[in-house]
């Protein structure tokens, strides 16, 4: 395997040190997946530069010249606090010439853009929710096409951002309410779509050509109230405490058979092409108790920390953590970016 320089592009202020000792779990927890793929690279072998970026381009340009990188190692989800923003910073690694891992630039954007992403679904008739988006600034009428439960949510946020329960709801007023709220918390339209009662599950996929699936993943929401809706909250998502409270985890789906697994996996190999994803990706999916799939969204360059979702699902799938990171590797210095033609 050849050693190479690798640039790890980092939020600012996430700059993992060489070890954990002497931080507490709240010290190390924020960037807890830039020292795990740091230090994985390092024990491959390669040599491993991370850079701290928030609103300057500058300092990528800098390394570029200095380091002379192989590769870019993409962990950056935004960009001057905009999260839409992440595929401007791969867009300008291609103008530079450089390989990077994980999504290319319009990949990225497509799956960023929550209503964008449905339409092309809806286009290739890959089933997802049905939805309307409620722009800043104008009245929030909703179509009758649209009946409630509603799911409402921000067009361009991820990582559960402005999600609770009060994000379903059952009346005009409380639509009105809520769209309002995201408006307010996030800055951005509100997207608002079919509730789908059902399973939460997970499908993380890999490659650029050639894909992969690995096996389902799901997210149990354990106690529960049976009156609370079965959706990845902000509590739900980030809080330890809440987590534990409840008994919330993630874990292989249970009582999938073949048969729903190759649906499930054929289901996200379409999104995937049909976005232009490369690298790899997780789909987020509703498996309702009459076994209709409903793709939710689509997520590039999803967290690969150690232990998380998408590396655990890579692990039942035979490939272990140091194996996933370098294939990741391994596909953003096969990917051929239009300057290579």
């Amino acid at each position: 395997m050849a050693k190479l320089r690798v640039l790890v592009l980092v939020r600012d202020g996430h700059v993992p040190p060489d070890s954990l000792e002497g931080y507490t779990e709240d010290q190390w927890s924020p960037w807890k997946a830039e020292f795990d793929i740091c230090e994985t690279l390092r024990g491959l072998g390669h040599e491993v530069l991370p850079l701290g970026i928030y609103d300057d381009l500058g300092p990528i340009r800098k390394a570029l010249g200095e380091f002379q990188p192989d590769i870019t190692y993409m962990l950056l989800e935004e960009f001057h606090g905009v999260v839409t923003y992440d595929f401007a910073v791969i867009s300008y690694l291609e103008l530079m010439q450089q390989a990077y891992s994980g999504c290319n630039p319009r990949g990225l954007l497509l799956s960023k853009d929550k209503a964008l992403s449905k339409k092309i679904l809806t286009y290739h008739r890959i089933p997802t929710p049905r939805f309307a988006v409620f722009k800043k600034g104008r009245a929030v009428r909703r179509p009758k096409r649209l009946p409630f439960p509603l799911f409402v949510k921000s067009v361009v946020e991820d990582a559960s951002f402005g999600i609770s329960q009060a994000s379903i709801v059952h009346t005009d007023e409380a639509l009105t309410e809520r769209v309002e709220f995201i408006h307010e918390k996030t800055g951005a339209d509100a997207i608002v779509e079919q509730y789908i009662e059902g399973r939460e599950l997970y499908c993380g996929v890999i490659g650029n050509d050639r894909l992969q699936c690995f096996p389902a993943w799901e997210m149990d929401f354990g106690t529960l109230p049976d009156d609370a809706a079965r959706i990845a909250t902000s509590r739900v998502k980030w809080d330890r405490k809440y987590q534990e409270r409840h008994d919330i985890t993630t874990h292989a789906a249970q009582g999938i058979d073949d048969a729903m697994q190759q649906k499930i996996a054929k289901i996200c190999k379409r999104v995937y092409r049909a976005l232009g994803m490369t690298g790899y990706g997780r789909m987020d999916l509703r498996l309702t108790p009459g076994g209709e799939i409903f793709v939710i969204e689509a997520n590039a360059n999803p967290n690969i920390e150690y232990g998380e979702d998408f590396a655990e699902s890579a692990e039942a799938a035979g490939i272990s953590y140091e194996a996933l990171i370098q294939r990741i590797l391994n596909l953003g210095l096969a990917y051929k970016a239009d300057w290579m033609a």
